[in-house]
């Protein structure tokens, strides 16, 4: 199997989802705010979406990928419309 442009994309994306999910974990443990932790877990969802492309099996995975997308932005929104209410 053969690298393309799009693989390297999906690497980027998929390392940088990771970092993110850490990040907001790191956070969590270090502040306890909730919104960066909430984030986080969005951006592994976002990993797991980019794990299933390298793998190659999106084909057979494609209504799946698209309801962790969706599940995933849904909760970047709602941390983000908690963000406020948060201290």
């Amino acid at each position: 199997m053969a690298f393309n442009y799009s693989d390297i994309v999906t690497i980027i994306n998929l390392v940088l989802s990771v970092l993110i999910l850490a990040i907001g974990c790191w956070d969590y443990i270090k502040t306890k705010r909730q919104t960066p932790f909430f984030i986080g877990v969005a951006y592994g969802f976002f990993s797991v979406s980019h794990l299933i492309t390298l793998m190659g099996v999106e084909k057979n995975f494609e209504f799946t990928v698209i309801l962790i997308r969706i599940f995933a932005y849904l909760i970047v929104a709602a941390a983000l419309i908690k963000m406020p209410k948060e201290k």
